[in-house]
């Protein structure tokens, strides 16, 4: 246990020290986010297991965090929360359709698709991209390795230098949260933490 600890939050360090090769990305991300508020526009999220709790998490920040002052709210649904329409699309046809089946009832040009994947290779994942990039939605990917299909897929992708899920995932949630934050401080932000 004395050696994992300290390996852990060495990696972790590690990995978020390298994503600075990546900062432009990151204020691409950040640009993409706000146009979407503007306009209008319907931020979509999709992963599985840990990327599926990202995904979750990430628009449950949208949605109350992220509201600023004289601002529009943001319109974000993540695909991963409704239990009973993913377990209707995986019995009845495939767990590889779950998410491009629900962007057919909602996507229009330039929403806006945040895929989660460690891998960057989840089938369910990369059937949603193909779908959202043939009707005009602007495609947000966060993985990790070396970015799988997912990486060479998006408009922009982010990828974490680790072959680790667990810090993959760990990171992801950090990236998200930094982009809240950054949301946050560019308005007046109308609740305060706590």
């Amino acid at each position: 246990m004395k050696e994992y600890v300290p390996n852990f939050f060495d990696e972790h360090m590690r990995s978020m020290e390298d994503l600075s090769e990546q900062f432009d990305a990151i204020e691409e991300i950040i640009n993409v986010l706000k146009k979407a508020q503007t306009n209008g526009n319907t931020i979509f999220t999709i992963g599985n297991g840990g990327s599926g709790s990202t995904a979750s998490h990430f628009v449950s920040d949208l949605l109350k965090t992220a509201i600023t002052k004289d601002e529009k709210r943001f319109a974000a649904i993540s695909l991963v929360d409704n239990i009973p329409v993913n377990m209707a699309w995986s019995n009845d046809q495939s767990f590889d359709s779950i998410f491009i089946e629900q962007l057919k009832n909602f996507l229009k040009p330039n929403d806006v698709l945040f895929a989660f994947s460690g891998s960057g290779n989840s089938i369910n994942v990369i059937n949603a991209i193909e779908y959202a990039k043939k009707n005009s939605a602007i495609c947000i990917g966060f993985t990790g390795m070396d970015g799988g299909k997912l990486k060479n897929m998006c408009d922009v992708c982010i990828t974490v230098p680790s072959n680790n899920m667990l810090i993959i995932e760990s990171v992801h949630l950090t990236l998200c949260h930094c982009l809240i934050e950054s949301i946050r401080k560019s308005g007046n932000p109308l609740f305060k933490y706590g």
